[in-house]
């Protein structure tokens, strides 16, 4: 079997499937260890029996429901790789708005970056604390998760890519609060799926990525609900806060923000696909 015969059979057996018919490409360039531009350049070559058979057996497991990123190892976000596994979310593109967004604001609100503190609640891979810190170097940056697992992926992550954080162990904003800790920036990408809407998800995200990441509550909100009560501790007089939030999420979570600060600037902000999917809050 050839490199664009091998893509062609699995591109119609994972259409067939219900699943992405680029998740072939991803998977046939992980195991020849090809970046996109030689997996193309090589289309005529013989994959080796053992390849095909790896091939083949890949592209039935993806179907089967376990996610690419767990069988690659990994998730581009931002640019830059980073390690995850069954105890993080997988990063998504709507997280990158997240870190967009943020950084636009940082530089029309704060005049200097040197000494700003940034902290990210619920970090899981890592990848909204690390890429802050390596797009704004001068940001002191720390960074929280309950899972203890999920850190020890964190941590993984920001050496190899070289960022320092430092992680703190516990619920939401409890570890802060109890060492009296004050920041400039506050980030997170908290759990908002509803619990009602566990059995409408995708195999691929319902089996095999952690439901203490993904699960809100009820109506998805029990975790803003608390952070914007607790935000008040944890921040001074001018601080950016931003969350993102599920679809049709974005009024509430400004309300609780609003709530939780009076004569705050409160924004609901949409992503490239026109939904509500961040709220920022300006002191």
């Amino acid at each position: 079997m050839k490199i664009y015969e091998a893509l062609k059979w699995a591109s119609s057996f994972l259409m067939e499937n219900e699943r992405d018919a680029n998740a072939g490409e991803l998977l046939l360039r992980h195991i020849l260890r090809m970046d996109r531009s030689q997996l193309f350049a090589n289309q005529q070559m013989e994959l080796t029996a053992e390849d095909e058979v790896n091939f083949r057996n890949a592209v039935k497991e993806h179907v089967k429901g376990r996610p690419i990123q767990h069988m690659i190892g990994s998730e581009e976000f931002y640019g830059r790789k980073f390690k995850v596994n069954e105890h993080v979310l997988i990063p998504r593109p709507e997280t990158e708005e997240l870190v967009y967004e943020t950084l636009k604001r940082m530089k029309s609100y704060f005049q200097k970056k040197d000494g700003l503190r940034l902290v990210d609640i619920g970090t899981g891979s890592s990848a909204i604390a690390a890429t802050m810190k390596l797009e704004v170097p001068e940001l002191s940056v720390s960074a929280s998760d309950i899972s203890e697992d999920a850190l020890r992926v964190a941590k993984e992550n920001t050496s190899n890519l070289g960022a320092d954080i430092a992680f703190f162990n516990g619920d939401l904003l409890n570890p802060f609060i109890e060492k009296g800790a004050v920041f400039d920036i506050v980030l997170s990408n908290p759990p908002y799926i509803p619990d009602v809407e566990k059995d409408e998800l995708s195999i691929v995200v319902r089996e095999h990525e952690p439901h203490q990441a993904l699960f809100g509550g009820t109506d998805g909100l029990d975790l803003y609900r608390r952070f914007a009560a607790d935000l008040p501790n944890v921040v001074g007089e001018k601080a950016l806060i931003g969350v993102e939030v599920g679809a049709g999420q974005g009024e509430a979570v400004k309300q609780l923000l609003q709530t939780a600060f009076a004569s705050a600037e409160v924004e609901v902000v949409f992503d490239i696909n026109g939904k509500d999917r961040m709220v920022f809050c300006q002191l």
